[in-house]
Order: structure tokens, then sequence, then C-alpha cells
């Protein structure tokens, strides 16, 4: 029973990615963000959670891993690209090109058998694109520029460079998670207040994300480090 109810904190992702494209739909997108962001936070405890349980052990016939990927699929690109419609974050003839290369392409980067690595890195880039969305929507550059973002994060799914799964990393543990763990709060406290974020939490945000690709791009072109 207990590892069921791991399965089922999973599972909860289904019912988040369900409000948030109605949200989106809505024009919501405060609201919609708020559950995607909860879903970020199922999605960097699950994992923990199911080895603590031993779920795998209690049942072998059960592919959680396949349950994370669907939902995850869900919430970290169907959603997004619902967004990039909804909003029109991009030219409207581009919308459905620019949609259609974010699903497509992440299609093929969740089915590649090394997505994922033994030793804890993503392979391509690992389709967050909630996370990109968020930022388009808070940055409000240009929709051309924005189309050309997209495009081009979907042409990187196909490159093999190796991104640092942040909840699973054993290089660098703890200043990655602390950094994580800041840049969540102010996540928080943009989307508390968006839609007019100020401009010093903005920028105290995109340490992070500069941090994360720029460790993954050391550690990609053979950096070592003492662990």
């Amino acid at each position: 029973m207990i590892a069921w109810l791991a399965h089922l904190y999973t599972a909860s992702g289904a019912v988040f990615a369900f409000l948030a494209a109605r949200a989106v739909i809505e024009f919501d997108y405060r609201a919609a963000f708020f559950w995607l962001g909860v879903q970020v936070v199922v999605d960097a405890t699950d994992g923990a959670l199911a080895r603590a349980l031993r779920v795998s052990d209690r049942l072998p016939w059960f592919n959680g891993a396949k349950l994370d990927d669907i939902i995850d699929y869900l919430t970290y690109v169907f959603v997004p690209a619902l967004f990039i419609w909804r909003a029109i974050l991009v030219p409207d003839s581009w919308i459905v090109y620019v949609t259609s290369a974010m699903l497509l392409s992440s299609a093929f980067g969740f089915n590649r058998n090394d997505a994922k690595t033994d030793d804890h890195f993503f392979t391509g880039f690992p389709s967050y694109w909630n996370i990109v969305v968020f930022y388009l929507m808070v940055l409000k550059l240009p929709d051309t520029v924005n189309g050309v973002i997209l495009l081009a994060l979907a042409a990187m799914v196909f490159v093999p460079l190796r991104y640092v799964y942040p909840s699973r990393t054993t290089v660098l543990r703890l200043s990655t998670n602390v950094l994580a763990a800041t840049w969540g709060v102010l996540i928080g406290v943009m989307l508390w207040q968006y839609p007019a974020i100020s401009t010093p939490v903005l920028v105290a945000s995109l340490v992070f994300p500069v941090y994360y690709f720029g460790l993954s791009l050391w550690l990609h072109f053979g950096r070592s480090v003492r662990l």
C-alpha cells in the first residue's frame, strides 16, 4: 500500500497539469504558473520518496519511471506549448511551427535511451519549457526573438550535450542544491509579484540558470572537480 502512495504522489502531477492547462485557457497565467510550480516540487521530491520507500522492490511490475515521464511531458512540454499559443509569445504565423518543434523534439528527447544517464545527467536540452516560457512572459521580449529562442532550444534537444540532473547530481551537490533552493524562493516571489516583477528579484533569479548551464558545459567538456 505504501508503494502505491508514492506512485499516487507522482501521478498527482496529471491533475496539476490539467489545472495549469485550464488556467492557461482562461488567461489566468499566474495560476497556471502556480500549478506548474507545484508540479516542479513534486517532480523534485518523488524520486527520493520512491527510493526511500523501496517502491521498485515492492512493486517491481509497475513502471514508475514511465509514469514520471508521462507527467513530465504534460507539465514541462505540453502545457508550456499552450502558453505559446494562448499568450501569443511568438508571431501568430509561427505558433504551429514553434509549438510543433517543442512537442516533437521533446517527444524524441524523452524516448532516447540515454535521456537520463547512469551518472545523473540529462542528454540534450532537458525540455525545461515551463521555465523558458515563464522567463519569456516576464522579460517581454519581441515575439520574433521569443520564436528564435524556442526554435534554438528545440534544436538543442538533439545536440548530445550533457546537462546536470539537479536533484540527483553528485558534483558540487551542496552549492547546486543551495542555489536551486534559493532560485525556487525567488521564483515564488516573482510569481507573487506577477505581472509587476521587480528588477532586482528578476536579475537575482537568473544566477542559478546561468550557474546551471555553465556547470553543465564545464562538466561536459571534461573539466574535473574534486567531489
